[in-house]
């Protein structure tokens, strides 16, 4: 499809979400973008799939773990261009600032920012005027 100007035009898709700040609402964050994923012609089960479930999984957590604030949301929005899915994950707390940090020997937590750092083609951190934006990107590729 075309634009009147003759220049080809970009499909973007948006979804944005509240969420519980609990491990229930982690959990229906990831259900939802999966879904959202499959309706915007991504099936469950291809490599992109999988790497943004993984990926809205690690940052719900954080969100929830990390920068819950009493009777505040987190906030989960995609959008999917034609060359990258983004993912942003909003919380209310500023003070929490995630980062990769050096892993203690057999630690059980502290694994999930180096998967988001594997998994992302890019990834940071965005003030809001309430909390932090954690956003990742992961490249599309083309449909044959």
């Amino acid at each position: 499809m075309t634009a009147t100007s003759g220049h080809p035009q970009a499909f973007v898709r948006v979804f944005t979400q509240r969420f519980s700040c609990t491990p229930r609402g982690a959990r229906l964050a990831r259900q939802l973008a999966l879904v959202s994923l499959h309706d915007w012609g991504v099936p469950e089960g291809t490599p992109l799939s999988a790497d943004a479930g993984l990926l809205v999984a690690e940052l719900a957590s954080n969100a929830v773990t990390h920068g819950r604030v009493l009777g505040r949301d987190f906030e989960l929005r995609m959008t999917l261009l034609e060359g990258v899915l983004r993912l942003e994950v909003s919380d209310p707390r500023r003070d929490r600032r995630p980062a990769v940090r050096p892993h203690a020997y057999q630690a059980e937590s502290g694994y999930g920012l180096r998967i988001v750092d594997a998994l992302a083609v890019d990834w940071g951190v965005m003030d809001r005027i309430i909390g932090k934006t954690v956003w990742a990107e992961l490249a599309r590729r083309p449909a044959p």
